[in-house]
């Protein structure tokens, strides 16, 4: 056997990775948010473990997007293209500056 590169485990492609079920978890509550922004809360109330959104960043399915001034240890984070991908997803079109993001109320 040889030593060459062709002797090395094959990696898995970044386009077949797959998140856990954590990971998923929170990248799917994204997809009902403006802008796909993530939780920073799970649906029992509970901090989403840095763990998971440090996983979601790493892999390319997140990307950091506010931060917040009073609370600068908590990162707030929204779906990326690849996020939305790999939920099977494709990503909305942005909202064109100046339109309004809720339905205005009528009378």
């Amino acid at each position: 056997m040889s030593d060459g590169p062709e002797s090395d485990p094959p990696q898995e492609p970044a386009a077949t990775l797959r998140p856990t079920d954590p990971q998923r978890r929170y990248l799917e509550r994204g997809l009902s948010q403006p802008g796909g922004k993530l939780p920073l809360f799970d649906a029992d109330g509970r901090a989403v473990a840095p763990r998971t959104i440090q996983a979601c960043l790493a892999n390319g399915w997140a990307e950091p997007w506010l931060t917040n001034p009073i609370k600068p240890d908590w990162l707030v984070c929204r779906l990326t293209t690849k996020g939305y991908a790999v939920l099977g997803r494709t990503q909305p079109p942005p909202c064109p500056p100046g339109s309004p993001t809720l339905p205005r109320k009528r009378g």
